[in-house]
């Protein structure tokens, strides 16, 4: 039996038991395991699901899983890498709503979410700027994101507005682009 199941589930599941912070925070996890040691897609591939899975109802960490393993496998690698990243944090959930209220009120249970909420940030952060680096945001082009990030947290627009403007933009800019570049090369024939 192929063995890509099993790797792919063990995979993920130590990706979903070892993240803290969501699915942003998997980000540069799943790219070291899936893009750098294990190669099973390329970096533009991962960028491009990426994009989708951001774009998807439901959780990222799941619908990025999902993607990589459909990609792999079609429908039961999806179901396998979505398994093993979604029963870690079932299971610790799981856990603590058994355990919460008995530990709640602790100064030390309190005293490590004081810290470990500021190291969420740099994990959501961290990520977001390998992603501009990749897909090539430049001075030219970064007001795209920090005007979609003002407009969703100054003014509260719905994210699935600013990507549904960023998509039509981007068809928009292509179809111009595309224009210009066969414009330029009947002239230069």
């Amino acid at each position: 039996m192929d063995k890509f199941y099993s790797k792919s589930f063990k995979t993920f599941f130590k990706i979903g038991a070892f993240t803290l912070g969501g699915g942003y925070a998997m980000i540069p996890l799943i790219e070291a395991e899936v893009v750098e040691k294990k190669k099973w897609v390329s970096k533009e591939e991962f960028v491009d699901m990426l994009a989708i899975a951001q774009s998807c109802p439901g959780v990222f960490a799941i619908n990025i899983s999902v993607f990589i393993g459909y990609k792999l496998r079609k429908m039961r690698g999806a179901i396998c890498t979505a398994l093993g990243t979604a029963l870690p944090s079932f299971l610790i959930i799981l856990l603590i709503a058994m355990f919460f209220n008995q530990f709640e009120d602790n100064a030390m249970v309190q005293a490590m979410f004081r810290g470990i909420r500021p190291a969420v940030v740099a994990l959501i952060a961290a990520p977001t700027f390998s992603l501009a680096k990749t897909t090539h945001i430049n001075l030219a082009n970064c007001w795209i994101p920090i005007g979609g990030a003002l407009l969703i947290w100054a003014m509260h627009v719905n994210p699935i507005w600013i990507i549904i403007a960023a998509g039509l933009g981007g068809y928009i800019y292509g179809l111009f682009v595309n224009s210009d570049d066969e414009q330029q090369e009947s002239k230069e024939q």
